[in-house]
């Protein structure tokens, strides 16, 4: 007689992808708790997941792995019997059919799968408890939007699948996509990993909509698909026909779970879907009040949503989130209740009063201990998605005044955050709006932003010139100083060291006066880099310290190590590499307290660079090493061009201009791509060493070879010695004959295009250059030479762009380096 079958599950469909850990885990959990529940949105991966589980721990149930499908019933009474039919159980007369289910499960040891119990939750869960107590050998695994609350139960939230972190195809979610097109017949090459990454973003990496995205590669790419998932629920609708209905589609998965929930649970997600970010209770309440949802009631309709796996929480309840494809559908009925342009507007008023609050905490008010302070960047910067949010729909609904007071109050978006080219991009979009019901002084802030972060010269010009006109109508004391110190360093960028110290003293002088330590630390730091572009190394030194000592007294990070940084470029203009190194030093943990970024990579690049200079090379490569990474991971081609820059001077200092040279190259191609001029004079220096050591073609083949290199293997050249491929320098150059590399395009000038020896100086650019070594002034450069102190400066600015350098000290330096005429 052949044996009963221990088991119902069904043969898997197809193959199952991921989740390695989470059955590891939940094998686990099941032998150790009688009732495991598996929590999570619909299309989240609860059935599958339970099914291999249960397969799994097969093997210690002796009676049997038994399952009940309940999606397929509708009225309570059905639960038993859905329960006897899958354990072949029959009814007996005068006997209770729950009764008979107990007495099967009572044979020995064994596990029951109750699957889709949220629409039958009250049932369900008196079934599973009368089960649990009927025979203590019997173990319940069930799935559920929700928790089936009966005592002993352990509730396991089903996570999405693992998100890429970058272009890379290990993360679940790929894998799952990948495995699921190839299965509808698409073989996806690494071409198409970028765009996949993206889609599996997009989708929150729930794997009913990866599946349904997948079985539309036979049509479209996954790069169309990502460019149309902004209408995911009309995309994504060919599930297997053998799925349940409310698994076929994204949208009927969706509509299964909001049509099980309160009429007011229905309105507070509708509300919730106004938040792009993650949100805590007070933003909820502060939002998404108002009737018919009493402020007492929507703590707990919040966390039946929660229950119902429609709200994402963090372990301690502090903060939540809506999955994209929740907020998606939650945003379109927000719509159709007639409340979207409401909520968002509230949505933007608590956004601007909250930003306003923490921006006063974190940089205004004086003696606040910096925890504080930091406590309020990092809730500011928490809210970055929800402040985007904002300004979308403050410019859409033609709200500029309060979209550009938000913009200088979002402390995840300005400066101290390191990045100001996003803020630029906002402030550009909303000062092409109707700018009538703003006053002077707002526009004239926000063209100061713009003057900071822009570079094209032109656009700087206009923005600063109106900044300067109307500043003095921005009516806010503390705003009016940054707005100073923003000023001071774009003057200085172009040459105006005369306008930019008078900022730097207006600041200083209000923040004095309000006893305004931030912007006292700011106005010093300005003006000791002014005296520091005069030359004037003991007045930038004096002020340099008195710009750190202001910052230490206020206390935030980010204004104490603009001021070490400003003491190490003076030292190092003093020629005390050491001083300046640890100036540099000092920054590094107050930047890395802030979350690094750009400003933190720009410091390590200059550490690298100076402790190359002193010798120290190991320091030099971990540091270099490190601020590469992280113009990598933030995206700055700026950055990582500055550390190639940096790897040169590196390889040149251990006597390697075989390296040197292409790193500089490197470094110099990169700069042309994305705009930026390189320094010539200290490339002119290179060359000239490299030619008289390794001579001109040789010279000339490594600087071209570098031209081509990717910015990570002329990178890989010096901090991992890979050398490049040996290259043909050609035939000899002829007598008298320039040396080019390879012929320029005009599309890119300098792209592997060999500086010639000569100086990118003219004749009275020299004469001024020369002046400067003795320290002179421009009134008395300009009296030496019988022209005018703003030709002078005009001179100086042209000088400063052609060699790449900041300040006079450094034209000083090449001046006095200079061969005879």
């Amino acid at each position: 007689m052949r044996e009963a079958p221990r088991h119902n599950l069904p043969a898997e469909p197809n193959s199952f992808v991921g989740r390695e850990r989470d059955i590891g885990e939940l094998c686990r959990l099941v032998g150790d708790a009688r009732l495991v529940t598996l929590c999570g949105i619909g299309g989240i991966g609860k059935t599958r997941l339970a099914l291999r589980v249960a397969a799994q721990c097969a093997p210690a149930y002796p009676e049997g792995v038994w399952l009940a499908e309940l999606a397929r019933i509708s009225r309570p009474e059905l639960v038993v019997r859905e329960i006897a039919r899958a354990l072949g159980v029959r009814e007996e007369r005068g006997r209770p059919l729950l009764g008979t289910v107990a007495a099967r499960l009572r044979d020995g040891r064994c596990l029951l799968v109750l699957d889709n119990c949220e629409h039958l939750i009250d049932e369900c869960a008196e079934v599973a408890a009368a089960l649990l107590a009927s025979w203590d050998e019997l173990a319940i695994l069930a799935t559920s939007r929700e928790p089936l609350r009966i005592a002993g139960e352990l509730v396991w939230r089903v996570p999405p699948l693992d998100l890429p972190e970058g272009a890379e195809a290990r993360a679940e979610s790929v894998r799952l996509f990948l495995d699921r097109a190839a299965a509808a017949g698409t073989r996806l090459d690494d071409g198409s990993l970028p765009d996949v990454v993206r889609l599996c973003r997009e989708l929150d990496g729930l794997p009913l909509a990866l599946e349904l995205a997948a079985a539309r590669t036979s049509l479209l790419s996954p790069g169309q698909i990502a460019d149309r998932v902004h209408d995911r629920f009309s995309l994504l609708t060919t599930g297997e026909r053998t799925a349940p209905a409310r698994q076929r589609t994204l949208l009927a998965a969706v509509e299964w779970s909001y049509d099980l929930l309160s009429d007011r649970e229905q309105v507070l997600l509708r509300r919730l879907s106004v938040f792009a970010g993650p949100f805590d209770l007070d933003l909820a309440e502060q939002v998404c009040g108002g009737p018919p949802i009493a402020g007492s009631e929507l703590v707990d309709l919040l966390g039946a949503l929660v229950d119902k796996s429609l709200v994402l929480c963090d372990e301690s309840r502090s903060h939540y989130r809506l999955l994209a494809t929740i907020r998606h559908y939650a945003a379109g009925l927000l719509r159709e209740a007639g409340e979207h342009d409401a909520l968002r507007e509230r949505h933007l008023a608590v956004l601007c009063e909250l930003q306003e609050r923490y921006f006063a905490t974190e940089l205004v008010e004086p003696g606040v201990p910096w925890p504080r302070r930091l406590e309020a960047l990092t809730r500011s910067r928490g809210l970055l998605d929800d402040q985007r949010a904002a300004l979308d729909w403050a410019a859409e609904s033609g709200d500029v005044d309060r979209a550009l007071r938000l913009c200088s109050t979002s402390t995840g978006l300005l400066p101290v955050s390191g990045n100001p080219l996003e803020i630029v991009g906002w402030i550009e979009r909303l000062l092409a709006l109707d700018l009538s019901g703003v006053t002077p002084g707002r526009v004239a802030q926000a063209d100061g932003f713009l003057a900071y972060g822009l570079e094209a010269r032109d656009e700087l010009g206009r923005s600063l010139e109106y900044a300067l006109r109307s500043l003095e109508d921005l009516d806010e004391g503390f705003q009016r100083c940054v707005m100073h110190s923003l000023l001071v360093m774009v003057l200085l960028r172009m040459g105006r060291a005369g306008e930019a110290a008078h900022h730097a003293e207006l600041g200083l002088a209000l923040a004095t006066a309000a006893g305004d330590t931030w912007n006292q630390a700011a106005g010093l730091a300005g003006l000791s880099a002014v005296a520091l572009v005069r030359g004037r190394l003991r007045e930038a030194q004096r002020h340099g310290d008195e710009a750190l000592a202001r910052a230490c007294e206020h206390g935030h990070r980010w204004i104490m190590a603009r001021a070490a940084t400003q003491l190490g470029a003076v030292a190092e203009a003093r020629g005390d590499l050491a001083t300046a190194k640890a100036r540099y030093e000092l920054a590094v943990p107050w930047l890395d307290e802030l979350g690094g970024g750009v400003d933190l990579a720009r410091v390590l690049a200059r550490i690298g660079r100076v402790a190359a200079l002193l010798g120290e090379f190991a320091t030099a490569r971990e540091r270099l090493a490190a601020s590469l990474e992280l113009s990598r991971r933030t995206g700055q081609r700026q950055g990582v061009a500055r550390c190639l820059v940096g790897l040169s001077v590196l390889a040149e200092a251990e006597g390697d201009l075989e390296s040197a040279v292409p790193a500089a190259a490197a470094a110099a191609a990169l700069r042309a791509s994305i705009g930026q001029r390189s320094g010539t004079a200290r490339i002119e220096e290179l060359l000239a060493r490299a030619r008289a050591k390794l001579g001109e073609g040789r010279t000339t083949a490594l600087w071209a070879r570098g031209g081509r290199m990717s910015p990570d293997d002329a990178a890989r050249l010096v901090l991992e010695g890979a050398r490049p491929p040996e290259v043909d320098p050609g035939p000899p150059t002829p007598p008298g004959a320039t040396p080019l590399a390879i012929t320029p395009s005009a599309g890119d000038p300098l792209i592997g295009a060999l500086p010639v020896g000569h100086s990118p100086l003219t004749a009275r650019e020299r004469e001024i250059a020369g002046l400067l070594t003795g320290g002179l002034s421009n009134r008395a450069i300009a009296e030496e030479l019988v022209i005018s102190p703003a030709t002078v400066a005009r001179h100086i600015a042209n000088i400063m762009e052609k060699l790449g350098y900041t300040s006079r000290a450094q034209i000083a330096v090449w001046a006095a380096e200079q061969p005879s005429a």
